[in-house]
């Protein structure tokens, strides 16, 4: 009798030491499942790239570009960035000293009402803008979907905007629409100019919007 339980317990035991292996391995893989899954995760909302060929531009009234997000509605979520000219005080004569985009009313309009820059402070201002470059060069700018808070915006479907003023009311403004849902690869842009202006045409071009 007792040799009899000696050998159930021993079978018993080797049952239960053969089992382990097995089921590190099933922990294991569904470790690895768990990380694929995040993984995939991360590369539909990882970052979104824009980038274009800037040429600075002889004479006033030129040289100014703004970047910002929108959400499906076409209400504002963040800039990107926007050039300093808009946000520096300027005057005119004895007139006090306002904002370059309400001196000059055709510097980067679309951006100034979508964003409603009259509401910004100048240290929201100050975090998105940047002199214009001095000499030519390509420009890039990302966004990690996140909004003015730093916040994590809500899946959907958003647009990317690029705004020029190419020369005083000469503007013009690359849109690209996308979903945090799709996967890496290049946003299709469409354009919409204001006013031609063959003098100053090339200021922005190769204007870019890539998921990646």
């Amino acid at each position: 009798m007792i040799m009899r339980r000696k050998k159930l317990f021993i079978a018993a035991l080797a049952a239960m030491l053969l089992a382990i292996p097995a089921m590190v391995l099933c922990k294991q893989s569904e470790q690895v499942r768990a990380q694929s899954k995040k993984g995939v995760a991360a590369k539909k909302t990882q970052t979104l790239e824009v980038s274009f060929n800037y040429q600075r531009q002889a004479g006033p009234g030129s040289n100014q570009y703004a970047v910002w997000i929108e959400n499906e509605k076409g209400e504002f979520v963040k800039t990107l960035f926007v050039t300093s000219y808009t946000k520096k005080d300027r005057s005119r004569g004895a007139e006090p000293a306002k904002r370059g985009y309400i001196v000059r009313p055709a510097c980067v309009p679309v951006w100034v009402k979508t964003s409603k820059a009259e509401e910004k402070t100048d240290m929201q201002l100050d975090a998105v803008t940047g002199a214009t470059p001095q000499a030519g060069g390509v420009q890039t700018f990302t966004w990690d979907f996140t909004d003015e808070q730093g916040k994590a915006v809500p899946q959907g479907i958003y647009k990317v905007k690029v705004e020029a003023t190419l020369i005083f009311d000469s503007d013009i403004v690359y849109t690209g629409t996308f979903s945090t849902k799709d996967k890496p690869g290049n946003i299709t842009l469409t354009s919409e100019l204001t006013k031609p202006d063959e003098q100053h045409k090339n200021m922005v071009t190769d204007v870019k919007a890539v998921l990646k």
